[in-house]
C-alpha cells in the first residue's frame, strides 16, 4: 500500500551536517540498551540526546504522569542519582542526558517543553527514537500498552517523525556492564541492536535526503521495530538479523484473563484473535511483525500512522512511498537473498552544526547517499485512516 501525506519542508540542514534527535524508553535513562543506541547515532554526527524515566516505568503506554515530588524519594535505577536528588535533572557525566522522574510519554512531552527550550538553542528534535526496549513489543495490543510505544506515538502526535525499538532480550542491564567484548568474542548485545537501530535511522535519513529533503516521516505517521534475540553473549548464531517489511496486525495477540480456581486469582493469557488481526488497511500481502519474530533471526519493521478513524476513500497525491524509504536496509520477506541489518553501508554525517540551528532542522539532498541504490519510486496513494501496515 502506497499512502499519502506530502512532506511539509523545515528548516534546511546543511550538507554532511547532523539532525537533532531525541532518544528516549521506558527503561530508565541508565539502562545498556539506550546509552548504547545514544553512542551509536552520536557516531553517525548527529546532535542526540537522552530524556527518560529516572526509573523503569514498563507498560505504561501513553499514560502521561508527572511527579508531585519536587525531589527524588529513592535512587534512581542504577543508583546513578541518589535520593534527595531534583525530580528532573541532568546526567552527572554528560549535560545531553537528562532523566525525569515521569512515565514515558511525560519524559518525551518534558523534553519538549523544558528541557529543549531551556538548556539548548533547539525548537525541536527532527527525529525521536524510543528504545531500544528491554523486550519485544508485537501487535496493535502491544502497540497501546508499552511505555516504549506510547513515547513513539506521543512524539508523532507533537509532529516529530519517530521510530519504537524493542529487542527481544528481556534482562536489564545498565550501561556501564557493556562488554566490549562478549565470552564468544563478539560485540554486546545491546552494542549490537544499537548499530541495527541507527543502521535504520540512518537509512531512512539518508533516503529522504536523496529525495530531495524534508521531513523525515509524513506528519502522524511512526515505525515500529522488533529486534531478535541477539545471541553474542554465547554465539554468532544471531548477530546480523535482515530487517523485514511487514505490518502489525498477522499473528499478533491480545490479552486474556485466566483466572485460578484453586489460588482465586488471575493471570495473563494471549489469545491469537481476529479482531486484533483484521487486514483494514495497508498491504495485506506483508507478514505480521509477530509471525516474522518466529523465524530463525529476523527484524520487523511496521509503518503505523496515528490517525485512528475509520477510512472514507479519497485520493491523496504527491507522497513519498515511506517504505521505499527504509530500502534497501529493509527488505520484503520474499526477497531471493535476505542481507543482514549490520552489511549494508550506511552513509554517516562528517559534522554536525556547531551552534544548531533555531529552526527544526531536515535533510538536504546531497552525494552522500552514493553507495545506496536509488528510491523505489514515488506514487500516488490512497488517503487512509490507521495504517497497520
Amino acid at each position: 500500500m502506497r499512502f499519502s501525506v506530502g512532506f511539509a519542508v523545515a528548516g534546511v540542514l546543511a550538507v554532511g551536517n547532523g539532525l537533532n534527535v531525541l532518544i528516549s524508553n521506558d527503561d530508565g535513562f541508565g539502562t545498556a540498551n539506550i546509552r548504547e543506541l545514544y553512542k551509536a547515532m552520536k557516531a553517525f554526527g548527529h546532535n542526540v540526546y537522552i530524556v527518560a524515566s529516572v526509573v523503569n516505568q514498563s507498560g505504561k503506554g501513553g499514560t502521561v504522569e508527572y511527579t508531585k515530588e519536587k525531589n527524588l524519594t529513592g535512587d534512581s535505577e542504577f543508583g546513578i542519582v541518589k535520593a534527595g536528588a531534583p525530580a528532573i535533572g541532568p546526567d552527572p557525566m554528560d549535560s545531553h542526558i537528562w532523566y525525569y522522574n515521569g512515565t514515558p510519554s511525560a519524559c518525551v512531552q518534558v523534553a519538549l517543553d523544558y528541557v529543549l527550550p531551556r538548556y539548548t538553542n533547539l525548537t525541536t528534535f527532527d527525529l525521536v527514537l524510543s528504545g531500544p526496549n528491554y523486550g519485544l513489543n508485537l501487535g496493535p495490543f502491544l502497540y497501546t500498552l508499552a511505555g516504549t510505544l506510547g513515547a513513539t506515538y506521543t512524539a508523532v502526535e507533537r509532529g516529530i517523525p519517530a521510530i519504537g525499538i524493542s529487542g527481544a532480550y528481556g534482562v536489564q542491564t545498565p550501561y556501564f556492564w557493556v562488554n566490549e567484548t562478549t565470552a564468544a568474542g563478539l560485540k554486546d548485545p545491546a552494542t549490537i541492536m544499537a548499530q541495527l537501530s541507527a543502521n535504520l535511522a540512518q537509512q531512512l535519513i539518508t533516503n529522504v535526503a536523496k529525495s530531495g529533503g524534508g521531513r523525515l516521516l509524513p506528519l502522524g505517521y511512526g515505525i515500529n521495530v522488533n529486534i531478535p534475540l541477539i545471541t553474542s553473549f554465547k554465539s554468532d548464531n544471531c548477530t546480523n538479523p535482515p530487517f523485514i517489511q511487514s505490518r502489525l496486525t498477522g499473528g499478533a495477540v491480545v490479552d486474556l484473563a485466566l483466572f485460578n480456581e484453586t489460588t482465586g486469582l488471575f493471570s495473563y493469557g494471549d489469545d491469537i484473535n481476529p479482531g486484533v488481526n483484521q487486514c483494514i488497511h495497508g498491504d495485506c500481502s506483508l507478514p505480521g511483525e509477530t509471525d516474522i519474530l518466529k523465524k530463525d533471526c529476523q527484524s520487523a519493521v511496521s509503518v503505523f500512522t496515528v490517525d485512528y478513524d475509520a477510512p472514507v476513500g479519497g485520493v491523496c497525491t504527491n507522497s513519498p512511498d515511506v517504505r521505499s524509504l527504509l530500502m534497501p536496509l529493509v527488505q520484503y520477506a520474499n526477497s531471493t537473498s535476505l542481507v543482514g541489518g549490520l552489511n549494508i553501508t550506511i552513509p554517516g554525517n562528517a559534522t554536525i552544526v556547531a551552534t544548531p540551528t533555531l529552526t527544526p532542522s531536515s535533510v538536504t539532498r546531497s552525494d552522500a547517499g552514493r553507495v545506496l541504490p536509488g528510491l523505489m519510486g514515488f506514487m500516488g496513494a490512497l488517503c487512509i485512516g490507521f495504517m497497520l501496515v
